[in-house]
């Protein structure tokens, strides 16, 4: 298995998450060996956890990423990407190190299937493998798809950048690299048909996220009181934009028929823009907090206002596990049946304010919908959502080529 983010503590961020969960599950019955990079803020004593989690750890040093040298540096960067069809950000992290190392594990015939956590490890597997070992490739989500939403949803940071990105080299570099694999896992069917314009041959299986149940114990009272909660990495752009939208646009109106409504933004590394939504009325920035199932519980609903990023949401599914009523945008509920005509309610859908602000209203006022809305989320992420369920897929995936 080789993921370049190094995949412990499981609480980081999505990626983390999933590939912890997963390669927990596939150590209970094969012998994993994890490939990784350590950045600086990975301590020795969260190496030596990970160790009790696979069979062999190989840890290699995350190189620094480089320093913006003037626009003939950029220029040189973005003219290499080009030319090999890589995004920087792949670029930057490869390691001849770990490549010489999987050369070498590779043809002494020590593995029976290579996994990449993410696609931005695809650069370490060789065109060749596939025909000597079954070769995975765990996309999480697709990074054309991606930089498409943000520039749609006009919340990318630098659109001419990325207009460039998305004619010259995005839809190339994700077409050569699914080319290389036996086998392409996407969390989404939306990312799946993404992939598939791509790349149209490919094997493309769907395996979403899933919760750890234990970690995530359906609550057994509701609070009182109105509040709110949004769950997220709080250095993530996408985090940062669905956070200001709600504190900005949602949230004072909501505040004007329920005053004593509370927003509290719940996340690790928050910028100095989400702190300072701080200093909005009812508004409350945590940081990094020690439970945040603890925060779930406290809150009457979980708000999902994402405009922008593709793949299906740990923060929701993490809010239905705990039985916490959930409002939701498109890309906050992606993936999930949850509004079907034959379909249990399972949370409510919201893309602009006034529609936040109508779905939470009813939310507040009618303690029937609440109880429907907590009840049939958690039974949906108990069918079909856990990292149990997600394990078993992406074994036969594995194991089965």
């Amino acid at each position: 298995m080789l993921s370049s983010t190094f995949p412990y503590p499981p609480s980081r961020g999505g990626t983390e998450i999933r590939t912890f969960n997963l390669l927990k599950y596939l150590q209970q019955r094969h012998q994993v060996t994890l490939v990784t990079q350590r950045h600086e803020r990975v301590s020795d004593t969260e190496v030596e956890e990970l160790k009790n989690w696979v069979s062999n750890l190989v840890v290699f040093p995350l190189p620094a990423e480089p320093s913006s040298a003037g626009i003939l540096g950029k220029v040189k960067r973005f003219t290499e990407s080009v030319a090999k069809a890589t995004p920087p950000n792949v670029l930057y992290r490869y390691s001849a190190e770990i490549q010489a190392w999987v050369d070498a594990y590779v043809q002494a015939g020590k593995c029976d299937a290579i996994a990449c956590e993410h696609s931005v490890n695809e650069i370490y597997v060789r065109p060749e493998f596939q025909h000597s070992v079954p070769t995975v490739v765990n996309v999480h989500s697709s990074i054309y798809g991606w930089v498409s939403n943000h520039l749609v949803m006009g919340a990318s940071q630098n659109p001419l950048r990325d207009r460039l990105y998305l004619a010259l080299l995005l839809a190339r570099y994700e077409k050569r690299y699914c080319s290389k694999f036996s086998q392409i896992v996407v969390t989404t069917e939306d990312d799946r048909q993404q992939l598939l314009k791509l790349s149209s041959n490919s094997s493309i299986k769907v395996i979403p996220n899933g919760v750890d149940l234990s970690l995530f114990p359906y609550r057994q009272t509701e609070p009182g009181g109105y509040g709110l909660i949004f769950v997220g990495d709080m250095s993530a752009e996408h985090n940062i934009e669905a956070a200001r939208f709600f504190t900005l646009e949602v949230l004072p109106k909501l505040q004007q028929h329920y005053p004593d409504t509370t927003f509290t933004i719940a996340g690790a590394k928050p910028t100095p823009e989400v702190l300072n939504l701080g200093n909005n009325p009812g508004v409350i920035v945590t940081g990094r907090v020690p439970s945040i199932v603890e925060y779930l519980h406290q809150a009457k609903v979980c708000v999902v206002p994402l405009r922008t990023g593709l793949g299906i949401k740990n923060k929701t599914l993490e809010a239905m596990a705990a039985g916490v009523p959930v409002v939701g945008s498109d890309r906050g509920l992606e993936g999930l049946t949850v509004d079907g005509v034959a379909t249990p309610l399972r949370a409510l859908r919201a893309n602009q304010a006034e529609e936040y602000l109508d779905a939470i209203s009813k939310l507040f006022e009618d303690a029937e919908m609440r109880s429907q809305l907590s009840h049939n989320g958690r039974v949906l992420v108990e069918q079909e959502y856990t990292w149990e369920k997600a394990g078993q897929l992406y074994e036969q995936v594995l194991v089965n080529g």
